[in-house]
């Protein structure tokens, strides 16, 4: 007998923050017991963004709207204007954060936050890493004691200050 998949569902807390879709969009994933890893690959996105399209973050192009439609048996047209309108990203969480885990997120960049920088500066210069242009993973790895890690990797595309 297979496990059931453990699935992600959005809080109550959280969800007077999102937009009117994203309930809907976790109660159809939740009825169709379906990971945001299988819902990504349907999509060919990846999981976090994947994760963003139910969480309001990240706009939909119209093939995404038809794939989930399909996928999750959702009306189309009850995800089109929403999904595809652009994102008003990072009114989700309060900052600081509460919710432990990304409370831990944040507490990572308040710690290393200048540590990360420097090392890019010494590396590439003045600039930034851009969160626009940017991909992310999230993979699951277990080290030789059998201790589970998270590994988040992330990409941003690096944009050099021009002098003016």
């Amino acid at each position: 007998m297979s496990e059931q998949p453990r699935l992600a569902s959005i809080g109550a807390n959280v969800d007077t923050n999102l937009p009117l879709h994203c309930s809907l969009l976790f109660q159809a994933k939740t009825s169709k017991s379906l990971t945001f890893a299988q819902i990504a690959e349907h999509l060919g996105r990846s999981e976090v963004a994947c994760a963003g399209l139910f969480y309001g973050q990240v706009q939909a192009s119209a093939e995404d709207v038809d794939k989930l439609s399909q996928l999750l048996g959702v009306n189309r047209d009850d995800l089109a204007d929403q999904l595809m309108a652009f994102p008003n990203r990072g009114i989700s969480v309060d900052m600081p954060p509460t919710e432990p885990l990304i409370y831990r997120l944040y507490e990572i960049v308040q710690n290393y936050g200048y540590s990360y920088k420097a090392v890019m500066n010494e590396k590439f210069g003045d600039g930034i890493m851009s969160g626009v242009c940017f991909k992310t993973d999230v993979d699951k790895e277990v080290d030789e004691t059998g201790a589970t890690w998270a590994v988040i990797t992330m990409k941003g595309k690096w944009l050099p200050f021009t002098r003016f």
